[in-house]
């Protein structure tokens, strides 16, 4: 199986700005602030970390640095029009030009925590903007005795995501236009039972995102992808053909690095809370309206997920070492044993600071 690894790091910052090119009257033309959140994601020689390992603490290190003169200032000083992309293509071209990181696959600037803009590789801007909905439903065709046969609730999360850069508007996506498309779906599904509502009588996460795209993408000719968090650990995404699922789990483990050199604090043995993400990938199944069973998916992890957490890692005897890249690729490795669908796996130490290691790098950029 051919894989590639991805660096993620992350970190914030407290800046305020004004957008003149907005119109008179809106809300964020005036000065205002907020805490920004922003991430980069890059695939990265061997040799570029000053050991091998210390690759996310070194993407983390310059991508805070990069950042450094938008903290606590005024951002219309370095960027004339401070929109969450112009910051993000900010970012991007002094992490390239200034600071020297190859590879970047992404670079992801949230202004909130229910909205951004991600860069993908190719300088593509990606608008988000997550909404949620408390709403009922059940599962009408799952095996008898089965949980979600049971009438039950969640607060769902849908996040939708918009390229920006397709199409031929004369105003740019923005969040009010991404609200607006979307109000008449929350008056539908807000605290309602989502099997009374024409199309979902299966509403299953991949139904749903589905069931949305066809209703959002009319209005919206620039959607990207549709994200449906059943609960906070696990949901699809659909992107008008491919269906894709998800499932998040912790694990609290102690590390150290092989090769960190004497008297680094990485070299000694530390822990984390990591944030373990399952990707998987698979056709509908259409009697049951989803790829794999999330249950399924938790029970067949389940060993796995045991033999490293609450557990030194290094005294694992086939893993290579204790960093991010290194943790993503054996877990993917043996997991796929049981669960072929499976085909990415995402760690993170700390909020946006980790790796991915994946065979298919399709799929949205998931808000951390």
């Amino acid at each position: 199986m051919h894989t590639q690894t991805i660096y993620a790091a992350s970190c914030g910052f407290e800046s305020a700005c004004q957008i003149p090119a907005l119109p008179p009257g809106h809300r964020s033309r005036d000065l205002h602030g907020h805490s920004y959140f922003t991430t980069v994601r890059a695939m990265l020689p061997q040799d570029w970390a000053p050991f091998p390992g210390a690759e996310v603490e070194e993407l983390r290190r310059r991508l805070e640095v990069c950042v450094a003169p938008l903290d606590h200032a005024l951002l219309n000083h370095q960027i004339e029009q401070p929109t969450d992309e112009n910051i993000a293509r900010w970012i991007r071209q002094r992490l390239e030009t200034e600071f020297e990181v190859p590879g970047i696959q992404q670079v992801g600037v949230q202004s909130t925590q229910h909205s951004g803009v991600d860069l993908d590789a190719d300088g593509m801007a990606h608008v988000w903007r997550r909404y949620r909905f408390q709403a009922a439903h059940q599962l009408p065709n799952v095996p008898l005795g089965h949980k979600c046969g049971r009438m039950h609730g969640h607060g769902f999360e849908v996040i939708i995501h918009a390229n920006q850069d397709l199409g031929e508007r004369d105003i740019s996506i923005d969040y009010d236009h991404l609200d607006e498309i979307w109000a008449p779906l929350q008056i539908l599904l807000n605290y309602h039972c989502l099997n009374e509502i024409e199309g979902l009588e299966n509403p299953t996460s991949e139904l749903m995102s589905s069931w949305l795209w066809q209703r959002l993408q009319p209005q919206l000719p620039e959607l990207s992808w549709i994200t449906v968090y059943e609960t906070g650990s696990c949901g699809a995404n659909y992107d008008g053909s491919r269906y894709r699922i998800w499932k998040e789990l912790t694990l609290d483990s102690a590390t150290r690095l092989k090769h960190a050199p004497a008297g680094n604090l990485l070299g000694g043995v530390h822990g984390h809370t990591y944030t373990l993400r399952l990707h998987l990938s698979a056709a509908l199944d259409q009697l049951m309206g989803w790829t794999v069973d999330f249950g399924d998916v938790k029970t067949l992890f389940d060993p796995i997920f045991k033999a490293i957490d609450h557990r030194p890692l290094y005294e694992i005897a086939d893993l290579i070492d204790g960093d991010n890249a290194s943790l993503a690729a054996w877990v993917l490795a043996q997991a796929r044993l049981v669960l072929p669908p499976l085909d990415r796996i995402d760690i993170y130490e700390t909020r946006g600071c980790g790796a991915i290691v994946s065979a298919n790098t399709d799929g949205p950029v998931i808000p951390v």
